[in-house]
């Protein structure tokens, strides 16, 4: 009995555990995962709903991952409309989300975001994908190591050493980053999906246009006609693919205007050589030089 009131006490105070005696959390996606665990440690045991592989705008939840949510101590999603099927889950009223988009900086807020063409953004209050500034880990790992301590008030000082240790890291990396892309700074490049706004911003690249109007939507032959000629017109010299771009369509881009293809990775897992937070960079940083050099 004495070991029944402990166990319920402890959930009381500190939330749902794993069986290994974790604070259980979901995240939406792998580059959340990897955050929370660079500040939970050895304290969290985290699932991400969504693999690197998938297309995280339109996931189907199986019914074990609802079960997870429901009994979660901490549900963290990446926000604006990046999930649009996370309002379909229908949990429970006050379940413990955490939104990492607050307190980020946030570009292409404009509500609604219009194209010269007229044409709806699919991201109607931003940017979604603003993780690839690694500038936002700051205040995205604020926010988790703020919701881990609600959770677990005891572990406080294990949550800001361990986020303090990420932000060091950070700082030494980012300055490599700088310093091996600077030489490329204004560079013009174009990006066949939205993807690589906050990258690009951080990097000193100049993204010129975005070869799909909206993701997987592949543009017209007169859209393709007119976006080749600028790009030659404006000397563009590299075409940013992401690993699930239309190999056809990157193709015939880079065939009639004379770029270079790079592809760079998205997520955290996507790419065998990215398997965290910083290889993720590391391997974007990397491919870049190369193909700019």
């Amino acid at each position: 009995m004495l070991a029944l009131f402990l166990s319920l006490a402890l959930i009381a105070v500190t939330g749902p555990v794993s069986a290994a005696g974790k604070l259980d959390v979901v995240t939406t996606t792998a580059d959340l995962k990897a955050l929370v665990l660079a500040v939970g440690a050895g304290r969290v045991a985290v699932e991400s709903l969504t693999s690197p592989s998938q297309d995280p705008h339109s996931a189907e939840i199986k019914p074990a991952q609802l079960a997870r949510l429901r009994s979660a101590a901490l549900i963290v999603r990446i926000g604006l409309d990046h999930e649009p099927w996370f309002r379909r889950l229908n949990l429970p009223a006050g379940a413990p989300v955490l939104d990492a988009s607050r307190g980020a900086r946030l570009l292409q807020t404009e509500t609604p975001r219009l194209r010269v063409e007229r044409r709806s953004h699919v991201h109607a209050f931003g940017n979604t994908h603003y993780w690839l500034d690694p500038e936002n880990a700051r205040p995205v790992t604020a926010s988790i190591m703020e919701g881990l301590t609600r959770l677990s008030p005891a572990d406080q000082a294990s949550f800001a050493a361990s986020r303090t240790e990420f932000l060091g890291k950070l700082d030494q990396r980012l300055t490599a980053w700088k310093a091996a892309l600077a030489p490329y700074q204004g560079t013009k490049v174009v990006v066949i999906h939205d993807t690589w706004t906050y990258f690009a911003d951080r990097f000193g690249l100049s993204i010129v246009a975005a070869a799909e109007p909206n993701p997987g939507v592949p543009p017209s032959s007169a859209e393709l006609a007119t976006l080749t000629r600028h790009m030659r017109e404006a000397g563009v010299r590299v075409i940013i693919a992401d690993p699930h771009s239309s190999p056809a369509l990157v193709k015939h881009i880079a065939a009639h205007s004379g770029a270079t293809v790079v592809t760079l990775v998205p997520s955290v897992g996507a790419d065998p050589a990215a398997d965290n937070y910083f290889s993720l960079f590391e391997l974007n940083v990397s491919r870049l030089v190369a193909a700019l050099r």
